[in-house]
């Protein structure tokens, strides 16, 4: 099929590639003419494994290109994606500009009949708003759907490529067949494509990010509830997870959540509830407990130094709000630095593959190690902020001699409680 994909962000570049690898023909639209000629030259403008090889892959077999031509694009696509930002208002609504000013571009271009596709996240009643942008510019007749993406970050590509299901909001039956025959070679073992109408579409991506988010949070009250009993939260993670009415997913107690998604789409979804008069009390709960637990290990540090941080130098490992991505957006361990910083502290920070991003944020206002050992030089203390898998078994002794105050702040619940009693540190984790 003939597939044009406006946006080559997270969504779209991930989309864009994986629809070329099954045999699609695909034209990846963007403004961004830095962004478009390091794509062209097979550069992924994100991280995110595999993904660089499978765009270099298609390109060199002319299934995808990348292009600022608007109207190429959209003559040669049967099927249109709009994978655009949708970033939050001051009250938390998602900001619809890009994906309406998109479908005025498409409606000025297009000469036949299209199935537009919503693949930004979106409140429910944007197919009705695109449709009705279109309309207004041509009397050429679209099909408007909502199709959710549900991609983890880290592990994008193989989730586009072997969904867990595949969700599709419309009410027409001839757009529900292009995006039945589209989908069909990623759910060949038998994975659902679920066909509901456009409303339903549109609040089930919502809702999904929401419900784990508060799974999250739940599991963080736990954690602190464990730590005032006396309790391990791994345990208690095991004892309830082994049921399977709850599942053993999103049950880790940590620092909080962050990302590009659910923090956002929590705030959206507060935001659709405000408008319609409903007071979702969960949503409230789910934010206020998420904010206070991005800055519990501060807590923790301010009470082991006697709240005067004045002075001390602190190692950071980990920086992208979940490991395999560089992505820092709503990143605990941004607000871990700001409130250090502002308490009078200073950072060596190291990650994988976030440091270039957190330049872009933090400039030289923190340091940056080339490892995770250099990180450690001057530092009277560690702190855990992201799971990496390199940081899960490091040389303990060599790092007893790096750290002045012989002290661990993890964040993500790493190491073996036992085993940091007899490892000469002292160790602070969460919930245990």
């Amino acid at each position: 099929m003939n597939i044009c994909v406006i946006g080559t962000g997270y969504v779209g570049l991930v989309s864009g590639v994986c629809f070329a690898e099954v045999g699609n023909q695909v034209i990846c639209v963007d403004v961004n003419q830095d962004k478009l000629r390091q794509l062209n030259a097979g550069q992924a403008t994100i991280f995110e494994p595999n993904l660089e090889k499978m765009l270099q892959r298609n390109l060199e077999q002319g299934r995808v290109k990348f292009t600022d031509d608007f109207k190429e694009a959209v003559d040669h696509s049967n099927i249109i994606f709009l994978a655009l930002p949708t970033p939050p208002d001051a009250d938390g609504s998602a900001d619809l500009s890009y994906v309406l000013q998109a479908a005025g571009q498409i409606a000025e271009h297009i000469r036949s009949y299209k199935v537009i596709v919503n693949k930004s996240t979106v409140p429910v009643g944007t197919a009705a708003k695109v449709k009705a942008v279109i309309a207004s510019i041509t009397d050429i007749e679209v099909d408007v759907v909502s199709n959710p993406e549900f991609l983890r970050e880290g592990s994008a590509v193989n989730d586009f490529l072997k969904p867990s299901r595949v969700i599709i909001g419309t009410s027409s039956e001839r757009a529900k067949d292009k995006m039945q025959e589209l989908y069909q070679p990623f759910v060949r073992q038998g994975n659902p494509i679920i066909f509901m109408d456009e409303a339903s579409s549109e609040l089930s991506k919502y809702a999904a990010n929401a419900f784990l988010a508060t799974k999250i949070t739940f599991m963080n009250e736990i954690a602190n509830l464990s730590e005032k009993l006396g309790a391990n939260v791994d345990m208690v993670r095991l004892g309830i997870g082994s049921d399977e009415r709850i599942g053993r997913h999103f049950l880790y107690a940590g620092i909080g959540f962050g990302g590009s998604c659910f923090p956002k789409d929590v705030d959206a979804l507060k935001s659709v509830a405000d408008h319609a008069g409903y007071d979702f009390k969960i949503i409230n709960a789910v934010k206020e407990v998420n904010a206070r637990q991005r800055m519990s290990l501060v807590e923790k540090i301010k009470d082991f130094y006697q709240q005067d941080l004045t002075g001390k130098h602190f190692a950071l490992w980990g920086l992208a709000f979940k490991p395999n991505t560089d992505d820092i957006r709503e990143a605990p361990a941004m607000y871990i630095m700001d409130a250090l910083l502002q308490a009078g502290a200073s950072v060596t920070a190291y990650d994988p593959e976030a440091m270039p991003n957190t330049a872009l944020r933090m400039g030289n206002s923190i340091q940056y190690a080339k490892d995770p050992y250099d990180a450690l030089e001057n530092s009277d203390a560690l702190i855990i902020a992201t799971e990496w898998a390199n940081f899960r078994t490091p040389d303990f002794q060599l790092m007893l001699l790096k750290i002045k105050d012989q002290v661990i702040f993890d964040g993500r619940n790493l190491y073996d409680v036992e085993r940091m009693k007899t490892s000469g540190f002292k160790y602070f984790s969460i919930g245990r």
